[in-house]
């Protein structure tokens, strides 16, 4: 902090005992105002954020050369724990999830399409591949394929799909997604309106 300058005070010769008493009163004065204040200012304190609500529907990343959609649907039932997620948001949505939510797998990098939809199938619990007990993951199976790929270039020039994480927060790799947004996304990739929030027969079994 830039240090203050002192005031200087002058008595002139000829002034009274009293006019001076005054000018160094003032003089006081004014070092006392331009003096720190010794109350601290308090912070208010940040509320704590919002807890996450499972809407039902996610939309998880994955690399094709490192894990591939095809590689989810040949665990079978016992699908695979979507390891790896190293982001306190992403994890914190993975916390989220309830049984049987349901998931877009979508291929970064390679690819940047919609190629298949999983569902939860074990809860958030610690990530095997780590040696902090703070990340944590899901276990997810595959449960049917996209019939037409949705790239992310088709989900940006669709304004209903504007607000869609997947279109605002690119770089996150677990991703919410609203009911209007998955049942809009199936419709692009020619997912019947039975298979969009039902259950049916594993693809990889």
């Amino acid at each position: 902090m830039p240090m203050k300058k002192k005031t200087k005070s002058t008595i002139r010769i000829g002034t009274s005992a009293k006019s001076d008493n005054s000018a160094s009163g003032k003089s006081t004065a004014a070092r006392k105002s331009n003096a720190p204040s010794k109350h601290k200012k308090t912070k208010p304190k940040r509320s704590a954020p919002a807890p996450i609500v499972s809407t039902g529907y996610w939309l998880l990343k994955s690399e094709p050369d490192a894990f591939s959609w095809d590689q989810l649907k040949s665990k079978g039932n016992k699908g695979e724990e979507w390891s790896g997620v190293r982001n306190y948001l992403a994890r914190n949505n993975m916390r989220a999830m309830r049984l049987g939510d349901l998931g877009f797998f979508y291929h970064s990098n390679i690819g940047l399409e919609i190629v298949g939809i999983c569902e939860v199938s074990a809860l958030a619990h610690p990530d095997s591949t780590a040696d902090d007990p703070k990340w944590e993951c899901v276990d997810v199976r595959a449960l049917r394929d996209v019939p037409r790929p949705v790239s992310l270039k088709d989900v940006k020039a669709n304004p209903k799909l504007a607000h869609m994480s997947l279109v605002t927060s690119m770089r996150l790799s677990v991703q919410p997604v609203t009911k209007d947004e998955w049942d809009e996304v199936c419709r692009m990739g020619g997912v019947d309106a039975a298979s969009r929030s039902k259950k049916r027969g594993h693809t990889g079994e």
